[in-house]
């Protein structure tokens, strides 16, 4: 899926930007389903706003920018799929080999979801650092 560049957020919205670094792999995680929701205040609903996958380079460049009077913004990273893949994938590769113990073993995290708030006009990139069993993340620039 090729990205095209995030759309300029109107004055006074915040836009989001993400990208994963698969760091079992020292790689980018690519194909992983991204959906954006957001609300205005902690009691309001979350709206699904947007929904993206990640590129070559492990990067989502199209997320919308979120509506006027947004206070929150939450990202769903569908990982289970991707780890499958990455599994089938070095068991292919590994097939003479002897099998490790966690292979039989399910996705520990099969979503990873991020909730954070947001300030009118600013711009929030929000990297995932993510390995089989676990995660890290953090505001970028």
């Amino acid at each position: 899926m090729t990205s095209a560049p995030a759309p300029e957020a109107p004055v006074g919205t915040a836009s989001v930007s993400t990208h994963i670094l698969d760091t079992s792999r020292g790689r980018p995680a690519t194909g992983v389903a991204v959906t954006l929701s957001v609300r205005a205040g902690t009691s309001a609903r979350w709206t699904a706003h947007g929904t993206s996958a990640t590129d070559a380079d492990g990067r989502c460049k199209d997320l919308p920018a979120v509506p006027e009077g947004t206070t929150h913004v939450r990202l769903d990273f569908a990982v289970e799929p991707y780890f499958t893949r990455c599994f089938t994938h070095q068991a292919e590769a590994q097939q003479d080999a002897p099998r490790s113990r966690d292979s039989d073993a399910p996705v520990f995290f099969p979503e990873v979801t991020v909730v954070f708030a947001v300030t009118p006009g600013e711009h929030y990139h929000v990297p995932l650092l993510l390995n089989p069993f676990g995660y890290s993340v953090y505001r970028g620039s």
